[in-house]
């Protein structure tokens, strides 16, 4: 479950509106009432934070509703009602229109701390450069960043404050009336995840910030000043953007109608669709796999497929094309590579159907990750069967070779994952609240990105930077070789080739998969 709390009353640029914003949409008479609708799956009963004088527009609805008198106060509620969560975060403006994909976006995030940013249009501001240590955009600078003072913007986007600096993937410092910002370059949209274990350290921030309260300005908006209060206290706030879909605050019902309008542009649909598909698949998936298996998920989803009957599928053509190869014919071969082919693709339908029909569960987890084995083992029985039914010789060792090298791989990836996941996390500077310049915490930021550019932790730094050419890219994602690399070398050497050559093929890519894999895994438990 997440814990769901809604700003009723956040402060920003524009007065509250004086009556409830109609959406004009079937079944979502006002915007409140759509986004509570939305969010009724993920907290039937929200806690909502609002001024005495907007009450009313929130009192019929579920979940509990905190009045509130004045900044301080907000984030004092605030803090109350996050404090001893025990579940993860979602908070959001009440004024709030939002596609539901990008609710699930956001909310499935494996970041401890998520914002959704805009980055202001760069011909709105002066020149800018990479803020030392955020690993920012590198735009051309006219001013060195040394150079730059922090400042209180008085800039505006989508009728935000523009008082954040944003980097590559994480927020890099948050401003206010009082807390001035080195080069800022985006606004806070709005939505916020959270962990739960940050959810104290935000709390007691909040009440912190609350004590201070009469330094802020009525136009810093109460989102910005939560992230503000993480960034201080050393959280990684990541960053996403809007991307395909649609989100906008409203506070007008001219602002809503507009904003009713421009969502119905989107393909919300199209965008869950395209969400359904890893963004981390290797070379082969991506161009010959994923170009069209997410609308043979969409149908099996619309026609009330689910993601185990697909798995079922899937291991059904896996097993017939070891059968084929079991005929040690070459129309057998050809056959068994077709089929092991559309086994793959069947293999990536089965997470596609799960992602875009929402439709997760441990069974068909346990059955993805254990019968991609099996498919893959019962083919290589199936090619060794052939081969000795044609008369070649020794082609069980090479099959036993082939199947002990993936195990060793396969062990190799479970173990490093769970290691990995009882590695601390690397610590953020932190800076006091009281202090309205944040110069301290671009020096901490600049002397942490320095000390991670030596030694190993710089070695793995430029490997990482290397990744950003394209054909290093795949290169790197190909020798590895992943699932879909493995099926198709399978599919190509079987039809074309005798079994050794397959098995041969294996042994060899997957030894050297394995060597650059060990050492990938090496070199960065000790950095």
């Amino acid at each position: 479950m997440t814990r769901v709390v809604l700003l009723g009353s956040s402060p920003g640029p524009n007065p509250p509106a004086d009556r409830p914003l109609l959406t004009g949409l079937p079944g979502s008479p006002t915007v409140t009432g759509r986004l509570h609708g939305q969010l009724a799956a993920l907290d039937p009963r929200p806690v909502t934070i609002v001024r005495a004088d907007r009450a009313a527009f929130h009192q019929d609805y579920p979940g509990t509703l905190v009045t509130t008198a004045d900044l301080a106060d907000d984030l004092r509620a605030f803090a109350d009602a996050i404090e001893d969560t025990t579940e993860s975060l979602l908070i959001l403006p009440a004024d709030s229109l939002i596609h539901d994909e990008l609710i699930y976006q956001i909310t499935k995030s494996k970041r401890g701390a998520l914002a959704l940013v805009a980055k202001e249009p760069r011909e709105f501001r002066e020149g800018e450069g990479d803020l030392n240590g955020d690993g920012g955009e590198g735009d051309d600078e006219r001013i060195p960043i040394d150079e730059a003072e922090p400042e209180i913007s008085d800039r505006f986007f989508e009728e935000l404050p523009v008082r954040a600096r944003v980097g590559k993937s994480r927020v890099i410092s948050v401003g206010s009336a009082y807390h001035a910002v080195t080069r800022p370059n985006a606004v806070l949209l709005g939505p916020l995840h959270l962990h739960h274990k940050h959810a104290p350290t935000l709390a007691e921030a909040a009440r912190d910030l609350a004590g201070m309260a009469h330094l802020l300005g009525r136009e810093d908006d109460l989102i910005q000043l939560l992230v503000l209060c993480l960034v201080r206290r050393g959280v990684s706030v990541g960053i996403r953007g809007r991307r395909d879909l649609f989100y906008r605050r409203v506070a007008s019902q001219e602002a809503a109608d507009d904003a009713v309008a421009a969502m119905a542009e989107f393909d919300e649909d199209r965008a869950k669709l395209n969400n359904a598909v890893k963004g981390a698949d290797g070379f082969f998936t991506t161009y010959f796999v994923s170009t069209y298996s997410r609308f043979i998920a969409r149908w099996a989803a619309r026609r009330g497929l689910t993601p185990n009957q697909v798995t079922l599928i899937s291991i059904f053509l896996g097993v017939a094309a070891a059968g084929c190869f079991a005929t040690g014919t070459r129309t057998g071969a050809v056959a068994g590579a077709i089929l092991i082919y559309f086994a793959f693709v069947f293999d990536c339908v089965d997470g596609q159907v799960a992602r875009y029909a929402r439709k997760f569960g441990v069974l068909g987890a346990w059955l993805d990750a254990t019968f991609d084995r099996f498919k893959e083992y019962v083919v290589f029985a199936g090619l060794a069967v052939g081969a000795a039914l044609s008369g070649q010789d020794d082609v069980w060792t090479l099959a036993l070779v082939a199947l002990s090298v993936q195990s060793v791989r396969h062990l190799l990836d479970f173990s490093y994952g769970a290691a990995s996941r009882r590695r601390p996390p690397s610590l953020l500077p932190t800076l006091e609240l009281g202090v309205s310049a944040d110069t301290e915490l671009r020096e901490k930021l600049a002397e942490r990105k320095l000390a991670r550019q030596t030694g190993v932790r710089g070695l793995l730094k430029m490997w990482t930077k290397a990744g950003r050419v394209r054909a290093v890219h795949w290169a790197r994602k190909m020798i590895v070789f992943p699932i879909g690399e493995r099926f198709a070398a399978i599919a190509i050497t079987a039809a074309f080739f005798e079994p050794r050559i397959t098995f041969m093929t294996l042994v060899i890519w997957g030894s050297i998969a394995a060597a650059y894999t060990l050492t990938g895994r090496l070199v960065r438990s000790l950095a």
